[in-house]
């Protein structure tokens, strides 16, 4: 079994030789990372990837985030309540009841006639798009929001899915970053949740977690929602990236492997008729048919 993680090459393959329970040192884990990491190079979707030239970072440097103005704090921006929240689609799902939230580095759609902004957090308990008109600081966060988009051209469909409107309860808890205590960084991050309005909806990133580059949601849409796989390079050739899950362990760290997540590239055209390339979760999606 190749887990096809750079940054847990050798710890992963040690452990599915020893059926995925093997207990493995800190030192052990931190010697193996640093000597098995690949180096970062240039992709079609940026200039710093790991795996495939398609799972890179959103920017070379400066995070993920849209950068606030006060370099200490946790690059959240203030919010007007009362704003429309939308899916991917377009389609409201909740009213804003939240009073700041961050937003993701070069993400912007046009819904309703108003320039949008991807919110990594909203109080539908998902991602979403929230109007420029609800950030206090608009005009600062405009100069500085800036445009990244995951790119397909050329790539060969594969095939067709939709995103399920259940999920795995056994995944949902599990990390998918080694040793985390983050509340997040979790395998239902990228799991069709069932969200604060009853409806179950799930993320598209730019990139897969596990290789730190943030595993980072573009865009967020609702079950039944059509992805059209499409076929990437990865370095040991298949068009899937695979990366371990973590338990925890006896003392509570979660540095217990325990199964994989896998992870597919290719697109969704939203009912607005933009399309939006990313990874999603292969957990998150069943066979279907009808894709554009």
């Amino acid at each position: 079994m190749n887990f096809k993680n750079p940054v847990f090459g050798v710890v992963a393959l040690a452990l599915s030789a020893c059926g995925g329970e093997a207990y493995v040192e800190d030192g052990a884990v931190e010697e193996a990372v640093a000597s098995t990491r690949q180096a970062a190079f240039s992709g079609v979707n940026g200039t710093v990837c790991e795996e495939s030239p398609y799972n890179c970072k959103l920017r070379p440097s400066g995070g993920n985030r849209v950068l606030t103005n006060d370099p200490d704090d946790d690059d959240s921006w203030e919010l007007y309540t009362g704003g429309p929240i939308r899916d991917g689609n377009g389609t409201v799902v909740g009213t804003s009841t939240r009073t700041s939230s961050t937003f993701n580095h070069g993400q912007t759609r046009t819904f309703a006639g108003e320039l949008h902004a991807f919110a990594v957090s909203t109080s539908n308990s998902s991602a979403g798009w929230m109007p420029m008109s609800a950030i206090k600081g608009r005009t600062s966060f405009e100069d500085k929001v800036g445009h990244v988009s995951a790119l397909g051209s050329g790539l060969s469909k594969m095939a067709c899915y939709a995103v399920r409107n259940s999920h795995d309860t056994t995944l949902e808890f599990k990390k998918v970053v080694y040793d985390s205590d983050a509340t997040h960084e979790r395998a239902g991050d990228y799991l069709p949740l069932v969200r604060a309005n009853g409806l179950r909806s799930a993320n598209l990133t730019f990139n897969v977690p596990g290789f730190g580059l943030g595993g980072v949601a573009v865009d967020h849409f609702p079950a039944g929602t059509k992805f059209q796989r499409l076929d990437v390079p990865t370095n040991s050739g298949a068009p899937s990236i695979d990366i371990p899950l973590w338990v925890q362990d006896s003392v509570g760290r979660y540095r217990q492997q325990s199964g994989t997540m896998k992870f597919i590239y290719g697109y969704v055209i939203a009912a607005t008729g933009t399309p939006r390339n990313g990874w999603m979760a292969y957990d998150a999606l069943q066979v279907s048919s009808g894709c554009p």
